[in-house]
């Protein structure tokens, strides 16, 4: 399964971005897989950010980014987003999508893309 981000890049403080991921590989169906975000900051370990459900719902986020991110997806495309608003620079990072649901995906790091970069800063 291959797992390609984009949309990362430079914003300022209070800026907003569009993270894709676009899901491919053979015997792997898209439909059926529950997809997240993980992202890692510099220095740190990797951070749970949200899943998605197969059919869009139900959506969990972690409190840091609850109000601000939504997670979407096109099953049609085989593709997950993530909108991010309001952006802060403690969200600077590396976002990676995986395959998965849950907190848990970030101790499975084979079920992740390679990762586009976000930095927050003014």
């Amino acid at each position: 399964v291959q797992l390609v981000e984009s949309g990362g890049g430079m914003v300022q403080p209070g800026g907003s971005l569009r993270l894709s991921c676009t899901a491919s590989g053979p015997g792997f169906t898209f439909t059926t897989a529950d997809m997240s975000w993980v992202r890692q900051a510099p220095g740190k370990g990797p951070e749970w950010v949200s899943s998605i459900n197969t059919g869009g719902v139900p959506t969990f986020y972690s409190d840091s980014v609850k109000g601000r991110f939504t997670i979407s997806r096109d099953n049609a495309k085989n593709t997950v987003y993530l909108q991010m608003n309001n952006l802060k620079p403690e969200d600077t990072g590396l976002y990676y999508c995986a395959r998965g649901a849950g907190a848990v995906v970030i101790h499975i790091r084979a079920y992740w893309g390679q990762g586009t970069q976000v930095t927050v800063s003014s």
